[in-house]
């Protein structure tokens, strides 16, 4: 039985909800998507190995061919959540739009995993002198806990990885860190027509918040990488929780928010300007703080200039190897021996957005692009060096 075509690959894996979040209602499995991968690498010859990494979650590695070296195509196969009602499409349901495939995930990133087995179909009559690997992760969106798996476990791969994120075909060599982090606020509830009732947590965390926001100023000031298109760190407010109804005065607030560090800066010791803002604050408010990363920290990624995998890229794309503020599982692939480069056809500036889409303009050279890397990697029988 023949393979879905490419359209209908894509449009069945943005059908397959997978949504990674911090916020337990909003979470799901992404056993769908996975069973939807294996299936068809497996019709393709691919042995599949499906790893269970935490419940209802799950990792994907497929191989095609055996030995050392080789190349691995990686991708996380969750998305983010979404709000439906500020999509003018079904969000998961593809959808052609002024030439574009719209849907959750077509851009971040579950249609790379089409464009790859389009790409490979072609080359599995060839002889591969070194194996190909498809590596499909779980929650890289929230606690990349696939990739510090896959890390922890610490089985070599390929000695080149390359990880489909949306950068324009462009290669990317060098990006920030990622630190994920949660303030909760303990106060005490009260009537609200008497403030001596109660200490407002809502109250403190206004507070909290003007503080943050003033560390990141200093930071700005203080760290620059013209590197990066954007060249400082960044703070983002991302969530915020608190209260439970207009009379009654605030007991408990909780505040989710990233940072993203340039490489360089020292997570513990952002963690420790944090903290010494919030001991003061606690006393004054009469409230309890508790402060701590939601994930381990994401470490800052480089691969360095003249590794081949960069070389390699830049020759195919005719684009030199830039930066990239946004974080990825690249350091976790790094770790386990592969030369790795971020390189897939979709925008960031379209993703976690409404309206997420891939440019169609962008999938035969995608295609084209993959196969030469496949071919320098696994068909050829010279490892350069």
């Amino acid at each position: 039985m023949p393979l879905p075509s490419l359209k209908e690959q894509f449009a069945a894996l943005i059908a397959a909800p997978s949504v990674s979040c911090t916020q337990p209602a909003l979470d799901q499995s992404n056993r769908a998507v996975i069973d939807l991968l294996a299936g068809w690498l497996g019709d393709l010859g691919f042995a599949c190995d499906i790893q269970q990494v935490n419940p209802g979650k799950f990792n994907l590695l497929a191989s095609y061919g055996s030995g050392p070296g080789g190349l691995v195509l990686a991708g996380h196969s969750d998305t983010v959540p979404y709000d439906p009602e500020l999509w003018q499409t079904d969000p998961l349901k593809l959808t052609e739009v002024d030439g574009r495939w719209v849907g959750l995930g077509s851009c971040d990133m579950k249609g790379f995993f089409a464009l790859v087995i389009e790409a490979v179909q072609p080359l599995l009559a060839h002889d591969f002198k070194q194996p190909l690997l498809i590596l499909a992760t779980c929650d890289e969106e929230s606690s990349m806990a696939g990739a510090r798996a896959l890390a922890e476990a610490g089985r070599p791969l390929g000695r080149a990885a390359v990880i489909g994120e949306p950068t324009g075909l462009k290669p990317i060599r060098l990006h920030k860190g990622v630190m994920m982090e949660r303030i909760d606020i303990l106060g005490r509830s009260g009537h609200s027509s008497d403030p001596s009732l109660g200490h407002s947590a809502l109250e403190a965390m206004h507070q909290v918040m003007s503080e943050l926001m003033n560390l990141r100023r200093q930071w700005q000031k203080a760290f620059n990488n013209a590197q990066f298109s954007v060249p400082q760190p960044t703070m983002n407010f991302g969530c915020i929780h608190g209260g439970d109804n207009p009379n009654r005065i605030c007991g408990q607030c909780a505040l989710e928010f990233d940072l993203r560090p340039l490489p360089g800066m020292d997570p513990e010791v952002l963690r420790s300007a944090i903290r010494q803002k919030l001991a003061p604050l606690a006393e004054q408010h009469q409230v309890r703080i508790d402060y701590a990363p939601l994930f381990p920290e994401v470490p800052p990624f480089e691969q360095a200039a003249d590794a081949e995998l960069v070389r390699v890229a830049e020759r195919l794309t005719g684009h030199r190897a830039e930066a990239v503020a946004f974080g990825t599982e690249a350091p976790y692939l790094q770790r386990l021996g592969c030369e790795t480069l971020v390189l897939g056809p979709g925008d960031i500036a379209c993703a976690h957005q409404p309206g997420e889409y891939l440019e169609m303009s962008r999938l035969q050279p995608t295609v084209r692009l993959l196969r030469e890397l496949i071919e320098h990697y696994c068909l050829s029988p010279v490892i350069a060096r």
